[in-house]
């Protein structure tokens, strides 16, 4: 496959035109039926692109913010991925995160976002913030940006980590299926980030495993059988 976007032509506009007009070349309608059947639906038009695809073409265009902020503004679900690959954490907003967030309807949009935001300086109050919001992928939001810091932050102290832990505890009676996998993740993350944090999540987990809830004890469970090979 050919992912240069001067395969789309139109060298003179601009290049989230450009970039657009190339990701359209690309639909799959076989891909798209695909991811939707692993969830990945969006009320946002779908191209089918593989994340390793647009991967690969976000290498030409690093850290070019105004062109992340444009093609999350073309209302495309696989033009959006691209922008969080594209965007420069150092330049992301507050207030610009917020309303990606808002944006983001399925798990895989949600999940490439929250490792846009877990670099950022405000990705730990937006984990905070985010946890308690009643929107499942806003919420989800909250928990993938905890496992984000866990797997890529590794300057942070304990500190930060276990400030997450009452938080998955208190979020871990919820029932939705993309919220709970969430939860799970962060505690998982944040138990392999080292000996000290391993051994404060599966205290953790033990705790949550004793609340009343057929979530709380699968979170629990699976984490436990993880965290304590």
């Amino acid at each position: 496959m050919n992912l240069l976007c001067d395969a789309c032509g139109n060298l003179g506009l601009p290049e989230s035109v450009r970039l657009i007009a190339h990701l359209h070349s690309l639909r799959d309608e076989a891909n798209i039926a695909g991811q939707q059947r692993f969830g990945i639906t969006s009320g946002a038009p779908q191209l089918g692109l593989a994340v390793p695809d647009l991967r690969q073409l976000a290498r030409a265009h690093r850290r070019d913010h105004r062109l992340a902020l444009e093609l999350w503004d073309s209302g495309i679900h696989d033009a959006r991925l691209l922008a969080t690959f594209v965007a420069d954490p150092r330049r992301l907003t507050r207030n610009e995160a917020e309303r990606w967030v808002r944006d983001s309807d399925n798990w895989a949009l949600t999940d490439a976002l929250a490792f846009l935001v877990d670099r950022t300086e405000f990705g730990a109050d937006k984990a905070h913030a985010w946890s308690a919001r009643s929107a499942e992928f806003v919420k989800r939001a909250g928990f993938a940006v905890m496992a984000g810091t866990a797997i890529h932050r590794k300057e942070l102290p304990d500190e930060v980590f276990l400030r997450f832990l009452p938080v998955i505890t208190r979020e871990a009676t919820d029932e939705r299926n993309f919220v709970k996998k969430a939860v799970n993740w962060a505690l998982r993350q944040i138990g392999k980030r080292n000996p000290d944090l391993r051994k404060a999540a599966i205290a953790e987990a033990k705790v949550i495993a004793r609340l009343d809830s057929l979530a709380a004890r699968w979170i629990a469970s699976d984490a436990l059988r993880e965290l304590k090979k």
